[in-house]
């Protein structure tokens, strides 16, 4: 064989890692340290020479792996006795024998290879192994000495039919693959392309023979994935999904590629490049990025759904979607509601016209604290403002339907939505969202959930609105049925509070049904009333309105404390029932069949002051017990027996009479002054007790210290407090007198009354009332039984009573022209300013009042009177 021709100067020694470059000049001899990656690497060529004598004469190492027979026992056999079986020996000798005279031959021969336990060992006819094809080619040749000899090159049929299937599937992979396949060289230049890469970046897959990543990606991406290329070529580790972004030539579309990378190696397991397998996923990243914004969004409206509307404020609600939006849908947003919304005034159903005023209630920004400016102009938070009519918030309003706001030029906000609130096609008012420059403009998706966030939004304001005007209108009917101003009575100092429950929580709530009274009875006596319906709400305060009324009624029949509430529990078992009072009546008739879930249960206290006697009879039906401050003591709860709640029937209520001494303080409340989520009951009441300690003060002082001190203790529901501070009648304005039964306690009574009256300085009431005294002392006579009790009582007016043990009440009628009598109850009529009668333990009591006299009255002449009644 010819020696390998040397060059002038040897060049360095290469490593292991490198190879001869594929654009290497011909002819050139390269050095290597190691085999180069070459077809021998894979096809592993066997050799063997045969001397002029037939005889094996050298033998390689190749040849001891494939054929598994050592040198030594190789070298000096016939490798036609040796290696063929015995049928095909005589034809493998005639084949020597040309091959000796000097011709080529090439076939394939059956041989016998070792299996790998069995290792090389020495020839033997009978051995095992496995049977394999060779393909051999034989070359005639000559010794030193001119004799012909021959070289044998011998392959394995079995490897070259693997490299046969080997580079079918690589030329598969690389012309058949829908991916993009490069294989790239360990200078990072592509050493092969197929024709999906060509395809997309132009040109035949040879045109891409030695480029680099550069020359397909912008810069930053090229220097990243150059880095990876190294890493994997060093390291041998795969990447899997490795997102590229670039470019295709002549489309200025970003499309994005998922690269595979991994190093491939030589037959002799040396790294000779990387292999990259990329497709496009620039469609599925676009689906999955409209999915995540799908998700987002979705994500965005549960949001919306748990927090928008949890306050039935319109302010709080306006403020809710703004925490909601930003910064996760824009960077800056605002709210403007309809300024005749926020007053109160009944929004006109159909689209506004957009000319309105309106009020910027809400204002968020996720990047900056400047107000928002919308519509060509700066709105501060608070303020009262309008649109212009052609501004595309004004054609946002009266189309509803939403617009894109032009940006300012050189303003932070690049992309603005003007949406309007519509609930049951109604504009209640506007919100636009905005983004600065830097974000992703507003999109068809965007707009869709702009319009969904601003529509639900607008129902939680139009429910608020609604809530509002329902809760005012409650509001004004509980106030109209409270009390007004101060109240006056007999014989007591008296001070009152009622809060509603947002006023004292500073939270908007239903209004409740919580209530008070204080009702002047004849005798200047006094009927103080505390009383709670269960529930909220406007059906709650009617309740209570028409509870107070019944209990205003029955007050003026005076009857006792306990019967006052027999009647309203009967009365409360319909006021939720279709029928009303004829349900009551129905529900009192046969009580344990009266369905609860019809009525309203509500708590009262009833208590009846004489300032006579200084006494107090108290009822309760499920209230809180009423306190007690004598003066120089400790306050105290009165242990007054609690009863059923009004409406649940079937048990009567029992009284407690107390002697109230001068000076004491009285306090009626209702539970939302000492019961709250964060306090137990007893801890309240205890609370309310310690507070009273200085009841000398001024009551209105008194209520104001109660109120502050409890602050802390009431929760959402509302406080009624009534407090009484207990000055009775003093004894010298009172005459009270016993008459026999006889016809002279007639002129007797007219006597005590004028001598009473000219001792009190009221000379201007004596005709009067010797007049009116002497009709009801008579009657007395006529119809009553029993001892006469005549009794004047002097106070803000002078009443007269009349007592006598007949169960008859007296009737007024009008008398005809000839009847002799039946004109003194209309005389009584005529001269007083009231007259009643009422029963007693022990029979009845008529009474009359008159006013004062003063400069505001004006005194009825009794001589007119009479000539009237004629």
């Amino acid at each position: 064989m010819s020696e390998i021709p040397a060059r002038a100067e040897e060049p360095t020694e290469s490593t292991a890692s490198e190879g001869p470059s594929a654009d290497a000049p011909l002819g050139d001899a390269v050095w290597l340290s190691s085999p180069p990656g070459s077809i021998y690497d894979y096809i592993k060529v066997a050799s063997f020479s045969i001397g002029p004598d037939g005889l094996v004469d050298q033998w390689s190492l190749r040849a001891e792996q494939l054929l598994g027979i050592r040198a030594e026992d190789a070298v000096g056999t016939d490798p036609i006795e040796a290696f063929i079986d015995p049928d095909l020996r005589e034809r493998g000798q005639r084949k020597m024998t040309e091959i000796l005279d000097g011709r080529e031959w090439t076939g394939v021969v059956p041989f016998r290879a070792p299996d790998e336990a069995e290792g090389i060992g020495r020839h033997a006819g009978g051995r095992s192994g496995r049977r394999g094809l060779a393909e051999v080619y034989v070359m005639p040749t000559r010794t030193e000495d001119g004799a012909k000899a021959a070289v044998c090159i011998v392959v394995d049929v079995r490897v070259l039919r693997s490299i046969e299937t080997d580079l079918a599937a690589s030329q598969a992979i690389f012309g058949q693959s829908p991916f993009g396949f490069l294989l790239i060289d360990p200078e990072l230049r592509v050493r092969r392309a197929n024709q999906r890469f060509a395809s997309i970046f132009g040109g035949t897959p040879d045109d891409h023979r030695g480029k680099g990543v550069h020359d397909y990606l912008p810069r930053a991406e090229a220097d990243r994935l150059s880095a990876t290329l190294r890493r994997v070529l060093e390291t041998g580790e795969s990447i899997t999904d490795m997102h590229v972004t670039g470019f295709v030539p002549g489309s200025q579309e970003r499309r994005h590629w998922s690269v595979n990378l991994y190093r491939v190696h030589s037959g002799s397991g040396r790294p000779i490049g990387v292999a990259w397998l990329g497709t496009d996923i620039t469609a599925r990243r676009q689906a999955a990025r409209e999915a995540a914004a799908a998700r987002r969004n979705l994500a965005l409206l549960n949001e919306a759904g748990a927090r928008i509307g949890n306050s039935l404020d319109l302010e709080t609600t306006a403020r809710e979607l703004l925490d909601v939006v930003v910064p996760g849908f824009c960077d800056l947003a605002t709210v403007d509601l309809y300024q005749g919304l926020l007053v109160g005034d009944q929004t006109p159903p159909g689209l506004a016209d957009g000319s309105a005023e309106l009020r910027r209630v809400a204002f968020s920004s996720a990047v900056s604290d400047a107000p928002f400016q919308g519509a060509g102009e700066r709105v501060k938070l608070g303020a009262v403002h309008h649109f212009p009519f052609n501004s595309p918030c004004a054609d946002a309003l009266r189309t509803a339907r939403p617009r894109v706001v032009p940006a300012e030029e050189g303003g932070l906000v690049q992309s603005t939505l003007a949406v309007p609130m519509v609930a049951h096609d109604t504009v209640v008012g506007l919100v636009q969202f905005a983004r600065t420059k830097g974000s992703e403009p507003f999109g068809d998706r965007d707009r869709d959930l702009a319009v969904e966030l601003a529509a639900r939004a607008a129902v939680c304001i139009d429910n608020a609105r609604l809530y509002r005007r329902e809760h005012e209108r409650a509001l004004i009917l509980q106030r109209s049925l409270l009390p007004p101003g101060d109240p006056e009575a007999s014989g007591l100092d008296i001070a009152c509070r009622y809060l509603p429950g947002n006023a004292a929580t500073g939270r908007a709530s239903e209004v409740g049904g919580d209530w008070f009274d204080v009702i002047e009875l004849p005798g200047h006596r006094t009927a103080l009333v505390v009383g709670d319906v269960m529930g909220r709400g406007l059906r709650a305060a009617v309740a209570m309105g028409e509870l107070r009324t019944a209990v205003r009624t029955l007050a003026q029949l005076d009857l006792e404390p306990a019967e006052v509430l027999s009647q309203l529990d009967e009365i409360a078992r319909g006021l939720g029932a279709p029928g009303g009072v004829q349900q009551a009546t129905r529900a009192a008739r046969r009580p344990r069949e009266a369905d609860l879930s019809e009525v309203y249960l509500a708590t009262c206290v009833y208590a009846v002051y004489d300032s006579v006697t200084r006494r107090c009879t108290f009822a309760n039906a499920g209230h809180l017990p009423p306190v007690l401050v004598e003066p120089g003591e400790s306050a105290l709860m009165l242990d007054v027996p609690p009863g059923l709640p009004l409406g649940v029937g079937g048990e009567p209520f029992e009284e407690v009479e107390v002697e109230l001494p001068e000076g004491a303080l009285l306090a009626l409340y209702t539970d939302g002054l000492v019961e709250s989520r964060d306090h137990p009951l007893d801890e309240g009441l205890q609370a309310f007790v310690g507070a009273l300690t200085d009841p000398s003060q001024p009551l209105e002082d008194v209520c104001d210290q109660v109120l502050n001190t409890l602050d802390s203790h009431h929760g959402e529901d509302d406080i009624a407090l009534l407090m009484a501070r207990v000055q009775g009648l003093p004894s010298d304005s009172v005459g009270d007198w016993t008459l026999p039964r006889e016809p002279r306690s007639v002129g007797r009574a007219r006597e005590y009354a004028r001598a009473q009256l000219l001792a009190w300085d009221m000379e201007p009431l004596v005709d009067t009332t010797e007049l009116l005294v002497s009709e009801l002392v008579t009657n007395a006579l006529r119809y009553g039984e029993g001892e006469i009790r005549l009794r004047l009582l002097l106070d803000r007016t002078l009443v007269c009573e009349v007592w006598d043990s007949g169960l008859v009440q007296p009737r007024r009628r009008r008398a005809r022209d000839t009847d002799e009598g039946g004109r003194g109850l209309q005389l009584v009529g005529l001269l007083s300013a009231a007259w009643g009668s009422r029963r007693t333990p022990r029979g009845k009591t008529v009474w009359f009042e008159l006013p004062l006299p003063g400069a505001d009255t004006q005194l009825t002449d009794p001589a007119e009177a009479l000539l009237s009644l004629f």
